[in-house]
C-alpha cells in the first residue's frame, strides 16, 4: 500500500477494515451526522435552512417545483471528470437516504481532518444531489406524489412534474453513475438466520432476460465495494434486491440508457424504527461507493452474486403461544406495523399478518403470551394494541 498513489489510500483504508478502521469510520458518522434531521418524516421545511447554510464549496440551485409548488433543489460539489447523480425521496415516505446525504455534506465540509478522502472524491468526481425529489409526498408521508403517481414508475410517461425535473437533470448533466436512494419495509430478511435486511443493493436490469451488460458489471463492481465495507460492520444484514425488469422503472431505464445506476434500499436494524442506525450505514455505503467510483477500476463484479437475495421472513412482533379458543391450539401471531401520519407524527399501527407456526420467520421482538386465550378477532386486535 505504501507505493500506491495518494488518492488510492483512503479507499484501501476503508476496505481493509481492521478493527481500529471500523471504529474510526463509525465515529465519522457520529461526528458529522446532521443534527437537525431525525426520524422517518423529512420534509422540505426541514432541509431548506440547511441548504441555505451550506458553505461556498457547494453550488445550490432550485431546478423547479413539485405539483404543489414546493421547491426542488439540486446540490453540486466537486470538479472531477466522473459525473455522479444522486437523488432521494422520489418516494415521499422514504427519507433515510436524504438524511445520509446531508450527513455526507457535513463530512465534505471538513477538508482538513478527512482531506485525503474528500479531496480524492471531489477531485475525481462532479457530484449532483437532489435531496428531496417528491416534497409533496414527503408532506403527506406517502409513497406516491400528490397526483397519485409513483415517480419510480414514471420514467417513460413522465406524467409528474417531479419526474420531468429528474429527467431534465439527467439529460443536461449526463452522468456516468447514478445512485437511486430508497427505503424498504421491515419485512425483508437476509440469509438462513433471517436477519433484517439493513441495507439492500440492486444493479437494475436492462431487459426481461436480465442480461449482464458491461454497464451492469460496472454497477455490480460498485455494489461489491460497498458490500465489502458493510459486511465488516453488519455481517449478514446486506441483501440483494430483485433484479426483475420493470419497463417503466427509473433505475431500469437509466441503466438501459447507459447511466450506471446503483439502487440502495435502506431497511431495518433491530429496534431502529427511526432509522437512525440505518442512516449511518447508508452514509457509509455512499462514502464507499463514491470512493470506488473515484478509483475508476471496475474489474471485480462477480462477488455481487454472493450477496443473498432479499426474502420476506421478518416481522415486527411475533406473539408466541397464543391459545385460539375455537381450535384450542397454541399458535404464533405475526404482526407488522403500518405507518400512519397523525397530527404530524408517525404512528406505528400493529396489524396481524400471520397466524400459525412461524418458525420460518424472525422478528424485531418476541412476546410469550403463555397460553393466553383469544376468543375472537376483536380480542386478538386488542391484544396486539396493548
Amino acid at each position: 500500500m505504501a507505493n500506491l498513489p495518494l488518492r488510492f489510500h483512503a479507499f484501501y483504508y476503508i476496505c481493509s477494515m481492521d478493527q481500529p478502521g471500523i471504529s474510526d469510520i463509525l465515529n465519522w458518522h457520529s461526528q458529522y451526522k446532521e443534527p437537525t434531521l431525525f426520524g422517518r418524516r423529512i420534509i422540505f421545511d426541514m432541509i431548506a435552512p440547511i441548504l441555505k447554510n451550506l458553505p461556498n464549496s457547494f453550488y445550490i440551485e432550485q431546478i423547479g417545483g413539485s405539483f404543489n409548488k414546493i421547491p426542488i433543489y439540486k446540490v453540486s460539489i466537486g470538479n472531477g471528470k466522473t459525473k455522479v447523480l444522486l437523488w432521494s425521496q422520489m418516494h415521499g415516505n422514504e427519507s433515510t437516504g436524504t438524511k445520509a446525504m446531508f450527513d455526507l455534506f457535513q463530512f465534505f465540509t471538513d477538508t482538513h481532518k478527512h482531506s485525503e478522502i474528500v479531496h480524492t472524491i471531489l477531485k475525481e468526481c462532479t457530484l449532483v444531489f437532489i435531496p428531496l425529489l417528491n416534497p409533496d409526498g414527503a408532506e403527506a408521508y406517502t409513497r406516491k406524489s400528490v397526483q397519485g403517481i409513483d415517480l419510480n414508475r414514471d420514467a417513460v410517461a413522465l406524467e409528474a412534474p417531479e419526474s420531468k425535473l429528474l429527467n431534465t437533470v439527467l439529460k443536461e448533466f449526463n452522468p456516468q453513475f447514478c445512485f437511486n436512494l430508497h427505503d424498504q419495509r421491515t419485512i425483508f430478511s437476509v440469509g438462513d438466520d433471517k436477519l433484517p435486511a439493513t441495507i439492500s443493493f440492486l444493479a437494475p436490469s436492462v431487459d426481461e432476460a436480465r442480461t449482464i451488460t458491461a454497464g451492469r458489471k460496472i454497477t455490480m463492481s460498485v455494489i461489491t465495494a460497498m458490500n465489502a465495507v458493510l459486511q465488516k460492520m453488519i455481517p449478514n444484514q446486506i441483501g440483494r434486491y430483485t433484479d426483475e425488469f420493470y419497463p417503466t422503472a427509473t433505475g431500469d431505464n437509466f441503466q438501459k440508457a447507459g447511466h450506471n445506476t446503483i439502487l440502495i434500499e435502506a431497511g431495518h436494524y433491530k429496534d431502529d424504527y427511526n432509522r437512525e442506525e440505518v442512516r449511518k450505514y447508508n452514509f457509509i455505503a455512499l462514502l464507499a461507493g463514491l470512493q470506488h467510483v473515484s478509483d475508476g477500476k471496475f474489474d471485480e463484479y462477480k462477488p455481487y452474486f454472493d450477496i443473498p437475495n432479499n426474502e420476506k421472513h421478518y416481522l415486527d412482533i411475533i406473539y408466541k403461544n397464543v391459545l385460539l379458543a375455537d381450535t384450542d391450539q397454541k399458535v404464533d401471531v405475526g404482526v407488522i406495523f403500518k405507518e400512519e401520519l397523525v397530527d404530524g407524527k408517525i404512528i406505528f399501527k400493529p396489524i396481524v399478518e400471520h397466524i400459525g407456526k412461524l418458525s420460518n420467520y424472525n422478528a424485531n421482538s418476541y412476546i410469550d403470551k403463555e397460553g393466553e386465550v383469544v376468543e375472537n378477532e376483536e380480542q386478538l386486535q386488542e391484544m396486539i394494541e396493548n
